[in-house]
């Protein structure tokens, strides 16, 4: 019996290629594996030829996507990244033209999220689009944590100025955090998991959904009066100190309509103990669920309005897919709401923000938003640009909250599983996205 293909656009990174490569061998599938971002290529070549194809290419260049895809005409049942390549129209239907001999069936991510396809050009196509939610909550939640920290606190200005010599004293003590309310924008996986870590250190938590179930407890009283102070200083640490007197008057917006709820999680995190090359396995079995994963925290307390829960959080943190329903949810009439010396953090995706909006309330002395962390980008790997460059304030990183050892793990070895059942027409269990 002919074995499907499966085409790794990027594969796991280090010792996991290994394990990625074994997973998916194990289900008994014809790998082919890109190597342009393997860092050692010719070692995975010296380790795996003979039991895997090799590539190179740009996964990022459309067109050389399609033509590595479809290759002498033999095409790939199923593609597998990690990286988000987008995979729209034009590649959804070259990849599953008339005539070739395994025309595309399944895409999977290793990782949580599928704005990178093109859902109705899928469906249009018979494909299916899988991915692995949950796998990398864990590790984003400490992300934002470290974010949420290193803003209050003003460390990256510390550290500068200790780099160029100066003993920097603090011009107003910052406030602790269990003085500070945090506001979670999306308490699904990630955001639980952020939200049993902040309550555990103080702060109190609320949280506002898309979805009624978790929204239809009473809203959060408002917040606290505290004595009100401008926010001018660059000095982050001092900006929240100052005072936050709530002086706006009550506004309203409608609610997001309800996002569908994903299918259960099929396996999960691997021993990271254990070699990186695994034998082979002729049935791999799910590995089982790690605890915080099952149990991903006490729910925050829930807020029915985004304009609300804007106005009384000190710190607010963004924990959405990004559908159209949610792109630009963030503009220049929310961040007008913040309270004075807030903290946005955004580790979701870069379009629910509109960039400019906020690197223009950055920039103004007198906006409440005294500052921003930001992993994910409107525009990012080779086209990464964004209008926050250069602001003292902003704390940019690359998308990079998610990529912990655990969780990269998880993400391809329950990657390789989901597409592995789909391709069988074994659907149970896994969780599959449609426009």
């Amino acid at each position: 019996m002919e074995r499907s293909r499966v085409l790794l656009v990027d594969a796991a990174p280090g010792a996991l290629l290994g394990r990625e490569l074994e997973r998916l061998l194990g289900h008994g599938l014809a790998v082919t594996l890109n190597l342009r971002r393997v860092a050692d290529g010719a070692g995975a070549r010296a380790d795996w030829g003979g039991r895997v194809d090799f590539t190179d290419f740009d996964p990022f260049d459309e067109a050389a996507l399609l033509a590595e895809t479809v290759r002498d005409g033999l095409g790939h049942h199923a593609v597998k990244s990690r990286a988000g390549v987008p995979l729209r129209a034009a590649f959804l239907a070259g990849a599953t033209r008339p005539g070739l001999a395994h025309p595309l069936r399944v895409i999977g991510r290793a990782g949580a999220g599928t704005d990178h396809v093109e859902l109705a050009a899928a469906a249009r196509h018979g494909v299916t689009v899988t991915h692995t939610p949950g796998s990398n909550a864990d590790a984003v939640a400490e992300f934002a944590l470290a974010q949420l920290l290193a803003l209050t606190r003003g460390l990256r200005s510390y550290d500068e100025a200790a780099h160029r010599g100066e003993w920097r004293a603090a011009t107003a003590p910052p406030e602790e955090l269990s003085e500070l309310t945090l506001g979670i924008v999306g308490p699904g996986r990630i955001g639980r998991a952020l939200a049993g870590r902040a309550s555990a250190l103080g702060m109190e938590v609320q949280a506002f959904s898309r979805r009624p179930a978790v929204t239809s407890a009473p809203a959060l009283a408002s917040a606290r009066d505290l004595t009100s102070a401008s926010v001018s200083a660059p000095d982050l640490a001092s900006a929240l100190a100052s005072a936050r007197d709530l002086t706006s008057a009550s506004v309203s917006a409608p609610d997001l309509t309800p996002a569908p709820a994903s299918a259960p999680d099929l396996a999960s995190a691997p021993d990271l103990a254990s070699a990186p090359h695994l034998a082979p396995a002729s049935t791999p079995q799910p590995t089982p669920t790690p605890a915080s994963a099952s149990a991903p925290g006490p729910a925050p307390r829930p807020n029915r309005s985004l304009p609300d829960l804007l106005a009384t959080s000190d710190v607010v943190s963004l924990h959405l897919p990004l559908t159209p329903e949610t792109r630009g949810l963030i503009g220049r009439a929310e961040l007008a709401l913040m309270r004075p010396g807030a903290i946005l953090l955004n580790t979701a995706r870069g379009g629910i923000v509109d960039e400019q909006a906020l690197a223009d309330a950055l920039r103004d002395p007198a906006h409440p938003l005294a500052a921003a962390a930001v992993d994910t980008f409107e525009h990012e790997h080779a086209a990464f640009a964004s209008p926050l460059f250069g602001l003292p304030n902003a704390l940019l990183t690359p998308h990079v909250a998610g990529m912990t050892r655990t969780a990269m793990a998880t993400a391809a070895l329950r990657c390789a599983d989901h597409i592995a059942a789909l391709l069988a027409g074994r659907p149970e269990g896994i969780p599959v996205v449609t426009a």
